[in-house]
């Protein structure tokens, strides 16, 4: 069978005018994919001076467009000629950043008010977004004698492209949202200004294979028709490197050594034969060879170990995930030489590390980061609703992930821009990016589900989007797997162009046919599963080996809601929706989800109620639902983490649906928009906590479950049981606990199933020392001798229905707890403040104050966002104090001087200096 040349990952196009003499090039239709070394540059809108970007001449210098000035075809009616030519007037266009949605660009004008405010955004006008969109911007370049190429990918849904007044491409060949496009247009360029203009294609991701949103959100109006990635201008001279990428090898288990295969594509741009001497370095590791190559040929340069002995390297420094070890990379710098002069360079990025992932045998895909298995603990990802690029946002987003002891970041379609895999191999977060159910990707294998069958054409843009991203995603060491279906494997036609795709790729992890337990002919079984829970379930579900429940590989599930603090709330919602909020379980809700499975919180709300007991304000609703997610959010992740190491069924993955959302939302997050954080985020931190000790709703079990590498010894657990009054009905204390390391866990005690003169509801409070008698963890857990009731035999793919709940309603008379908390602040030279804070339980009597809560907030009293807390949402017996630190960004005080806001479950709230 016929197998794609390496390079054929992205549609090459030359203008009509050189065609005819490049005509063996144009033939191929396809060339190689862009390599590194494309600008990094975060959105801004355009100049205001007018200023075009200067293109430099140096051979594989790169210059990224500063950006666009956009307007509807429906108002613009000159001809594509004029538009795309130097000096064209944009007096009344809207300016767009260099990566922007047209919505994102109106919004950034004030166009219409703010979408994540209420019901705003239902009052855009979709009808704006069904004619076509010019993008039009300027360049200048100081001389010709360069070659001159425009690479680009990102385009939603497609687009016409012109330079300098003549089409250099047309919507059939650039579209498709991950395409990768290079365009020739060297003969086009002049000294001075130069224009290109794209006519940008309205989207529609049922019909389209581009982005889709699914259920997590309302879809933006314009579907995000647009420009989502950088538009790039290359320089080159005769011969040009692109592809440059190395497929390493490391000893494992060992990690003494490492194997280094180096690859590039040389391609002749004349009309001439030439010999072009490529060479390369990896620190101080260098190597060379001559290539000849006729008129606009292309070859493969290879350096193998075997030709280059310094490629074989002794004692490689190895890239670990966060926890796990170091995160070092190395530099590729390729340059290819034509009689003496560069005539272009690559760079490229890239981490030694090894991923497996077989199936156990149960049948579920067990991960291996260099010969080290490890539970994959992680949460899907959202970008920004009008897929906005900041740096900084996904950076602390990111700084979060690692905050709560997640390791892996799934992208469910979006895939995000290189920076984004660049701060994933920085940290050491693992990534596992992947094609999107419920639209045109999977809309051939989805039966009756939304998407539209594939036409022929269809085909081969899904194949170039697969080399494109396998291209720029291989050599990213935080990359541990691609998903080539979501909720259905693709059919054997569709596999086979995407695993040959992958292969001439020389793509080195592990291809998954599915996050959903399905299997395709080449990739075999997925071994994921992907039942759920979506909505509401209890924290004891997560304990049955059954459905979501904590066995193999559970690519997302979640109990579904996170009602965001009270702060978010009212950033987000109408005075009128907050009342329908908390009063009104079976409205629909706007900000959770499009879906009518999700259109309402009346299964949360319910179990709310059934549980804590029906809410009587706003404040309480919050109040009570900041509980529920913390032991429910807890609860997943606790069980996940205790079964990893289990004998039979383990637990091989969890992901969290989702880590976060693209808007103000009240469905499936960790944390808000605003990034502010409540009782799900500091439930999932506890969970991941180190070495950490938690009760087993299951069985009543309290575990000792040890993530670091080294095996912990001498510990001493204690388990204490409270009726809610303070008064202890239960006390035990064991010493000499040792639990291995590497995610192991041992089992300290049983809770026996009857104490005698327990309330119906009650604490439990776990502790565990170290030999020293310093405490190392602490869990706090309220529960009740009248357990949740599941009805499994009623299970549907979004939950199983709870039939009795269990009953909480004792921690409302719970007696006032008297908290007192103090705080001093330090400014570092980098920019970054540490409040130091002291919480004590100072009440006389003998009542917990139960999950204590400190914000860190201005003298206004708005949230200071983001933060990370040291451990935060603490519950302190009478006497007991508590020491954590929030570290933050000195300038969102905005000169503010730092305030603590100390609420809880049985506190009042009180705002005290946080210096």
């Amino acid at each position: 069978m016929f197998r794609p040349a390496p390079w054929e990952t992205t549609v090459f196009h030359r203008p009509a005018s050189v065609r005819r003499r490049t005509a063996a090039v144009a033939a191929l239709g396809l060339v190689l994919a862009l390599t590194a070394g494309t600008s990094s540059a975060t959105p801004s809108t355009p100049p205001a001076n007018g200023r075009a970007p200067v293109v430099a001449s140096t051979p594989g210098s790169t210059t990224a467009l500063a950006g666009y000035a956009i307007q509807s075809t429906a108002k613009v009616t000159d001809s594509p000629a004029a538009v795309s030519s130097p000096g064209y007037p944009t007096t009344g266009w809207v300016a767009a950043a260099p990566r922007s949605t047209v919505l994102a660009a109106l919004l950034a004008a004030g166009k219409y008010a703010d979408p994540f405010y209420s019901t705003n955004q239902q009052k855009i006008p979709k009808s704006d977004f069904t004619v076509p969109w010019w993008y039009r911007s300027d360049f200048t370049v100081a001389d010709t004698a360069s070659r001159t190429y425009l690479d680009f990918s990102g385009v939603i849904s497609a687009a016409d492209v012109y330079v300098n007044g003549k089409q250099v491409a047309d919507k059939g060949a650039v579209t498709g949202a991950y395409t990768q496009h290079e365009l020739d247009v060297s003969e086009l360029v002049r000294t001075g200004t130069n224009t290109v203009a794209f006519r940008i294609q309205p989207n529609d991701p049922k019909k389209n294979v581009t982005m889709g949103w699914i259920d997590w959100l309302q879809p933006p109006p314009d579907e995000n028709m647009g420009i989502v990635r950088d538009v790039v201008v290359r320089r080159g001279g005769r011969v040009a490197l692109r592809d440059a990428h190395v497929v390493t090898s490391l000893a494992v288990p060992s990690l003494s050594s490492a194997d280094l295969t180096v690859k590039a594509q040389a391609r002749n741009d004349s009309a001439a034969r030439v010999t072009a001497t490529v060479s390369g370095t990896i620190g101080r590791i260098t190597f060379s060879q001559d290539v000849t190559l006729k008129a606009h040929e292309t070859k493969t340069v290879t350096f193998t170990p075997a030709g280059f002995p310094q490629l074989r390297l002794t004692s490689p420094q190895v890239w670990w995930p966060a926890g796990m070890g170091a995160q070092p990379l190395y530099d590729l710098n390729l340059t290819a030489s034509v009689a003496g002069s560069a005539s272009d360079t690559a760079r490229e990025s890239f981490g030694i590390r090894d991923v497996k992932a077989p199936l156990n045998a149960d049948g579920a895909r067990q991960y291996s980061v260099n010969g080290r298995p490890l539970l994959i603990k992680g949460g899907g990802w959202s970008p920004d609703e009008y897929l906005r690029w900041d740096r900084t946002y996904v950076e602390d987003r990111l700084k979060y992930a690692l905050d709560l002891g997640l390791n892996t970041i799934r992208l469910e379609g979006h895939i995000e821009p290189d920076e984004f895999f660049d701060l994933a191999d920085r940290y050491g977060i693992l990534t596992l990016p992947g094609w999107e159910c419920c639209d045109k990707w999977e809309g051939q294998v989805n039966g009756g589900e939304s998407g539209d069958k594939w036409t022929a054409s269809d085909y081969p843009v899904a194949k170039a989007s697969m080399a494109a991203e396998a291209a720029r995603l291989r050599d990213h060491p935080s990359v541990i797997s691609f998903l080539i279906g979501s909720d259905f494997a693709p059919d054997k036609t569709i596999e086979k162009n995407y695993v040959d795709a992958l292969k001439a790729a020389d793509w080195p992890t592990p291809v998954v046919a599915a996050a959903s337990d399905n299997s395709a002919p080449i990739t075999g079984s997925s071994g994921m599963k992907m039942t759920g829970p979506y909505d509401w379930v209890p924290p004891d579900y997560w304990y049955n080996k059954q459905e979501g429940g904590a066995t193999g590989f559970n690519s997302e599930t979640s109990a579904g809601p996170d009602i965001p603090t009270l702060d978010t709330l009212r950033r987000m919602l109408s005075p009128a929706e907050l009342d329908t909020l908390w009063k009104s379980p079976s409205a629909k809700q706007y900000h959770r989800s499009p879906s009518s499975t999700f259109a309402t919180l009346k299964l949360y709300d319910d179990a709310l109620a059934g549980r804590y007991g029906t809410p009587t304000g706003l404040a309480d609703y919050v109040r009570k639902a900041q509980l529920a997610q913390y032991e429910n959010v807890r609860a997943q992740f606790e069980a996940y983490g205790r079964n990893a190491k289990d004998a039979t069924k383990p637990a091989t993955g969890v992901v969290y649906w989702m880590f976060n959302s693209g808007w103000t939302s009240l469905h499936w997050q960790l944390m808000d928009r605003y990034l502010d954080q409540g009782g799900a985020y500091f439930g999932a931190k506890k969970a991941n906590e180190p070495l950490h000790i938690q009760y087993s709703y299951g069985n009543r079990a309290v575990s000792v479950v040890n993530s670091r590498r080294d095996a912990a010894s001498g510990l001493t657990a204690r388990v204490s049981l409270f009726d809610p009054d303070g008064t202890r009905a239960y006390d035990r204390t064991v010493t000499g606990v040792d639990v291995g390391g590497n995610g192991a866990s041992t089992t300290a005690l049983t809770v026996p199933a009857s104490v005698g003169g327990l309330s119906t509801t009650y604490l439990a409070k776990l502790v565990l020392s170290d030999g020293s008698g310093k405490e190392v963890s602490r869990n706090v857990y309220w529960l009740s001798t009248k357990p949740d009731v599941l009805d499994y035999a009623h299970t549907d793919w979004f939950h199983t229905p709870t039939t009795a709940y269990a009953d909480l309603k004792g921690l409302a008379a719970m007696p006032r707890a008297t908290v007192s908390a103090s705080g001093t602040t330090k400014v570092d030279a980098d920019g970054t403040s540490t409040t130091t804070v002291t919480v004590r339980n100072t009440g006389p009597g003998r009542t917990p104050a139960l999950l204590t809560d400190v914000h860190l907030v201005n003298a206004d009293g708005a949230p200071v966002l983001p933060v990370q807390w040291s451990d935060n949402q603490v519950s302190l017996w009478p006497g007991e104090s508590t020491t954590v630190t929030a570290t933050y960004r000195t300038a969102d005080l905005h000169g503010s001087a730092p305030m603590l806001r100390v609420s809880g479950w049985n506190t009042a709230t009180a705002t005290v200096p946080g210096n």
